[in-house]
């Protein structure tokens, strides 16, 4: 029964009234035909669909994924489902990965900071300062050539291989 108003269901379902409205534009929510003179009516429908969109949002499906989930909703294509998943869980691995590299380059810099306390080249300012075309080096001090710590000058452009 279809008994809820827009902001009905966007109360039901935690969000704000804009965003069901987004959902509506984007197609992840139908918009129920408004009577003559009269207001859109919702039902718990609408509102699962909502909760569903968010939780699926919560775990990193992006919008257009997640309407290719609500596309299958029907429960017997599982098959297309687990890929979607499967795409998502290699990209979420590849972002892992890629925020494991960060999180050991961001370690090196902070040591070399606490390393170089009341020095005015600041070896982490110096990383993050914009390219300079000849460079070839960094401003970094390492011990006998050592330059691993370098990567993040290298993959952010602001050092040449």
């Amino acid at each position: 029964m279809q008994t809820m108003t827009i902001s009905g269901v966007a109360q039901a379902a935690g969000v704000n009234v804009e965003t069901i409205r987004f959902y509506q534009r984007r197609g992840l929510l139908a918009e129920p035909d408004k009577p003559l003179g009269g207001i859109r009516r919702y039902g718990e429908a609408e509102v699962a669909r909502v909760l569903f969109v968010k939780a699926a949002q919560r775990i990193g499906f992006t919008l257009d994924e997640i309407a290719q989930l609500l596309q299958l909703d029907d429960g017997t294509q599982c098959k297309e489902a687990r890929a979607i998943a499967e795409n998502k869980l290699a990209d979420v691995r590849q972002r892992l990965q890629d925020l494991q590299r960060i999180e050991a380059v961001l370690v090196q810099l902070v040591d070399r900071c606490a390393s170089r306390r009341g020095q005015v080249n600041c070896p982490l300012i110096a990383a993050l300062q914009p390219p300079v075309p000849s460079r070839t080096t960094c401003h970094c001090e390492h011990p006998e050539g050592n330059d691993e710590g370098c990567d993040l000058l290298r993959v952010s452009g602001h050092l040449k291989p």
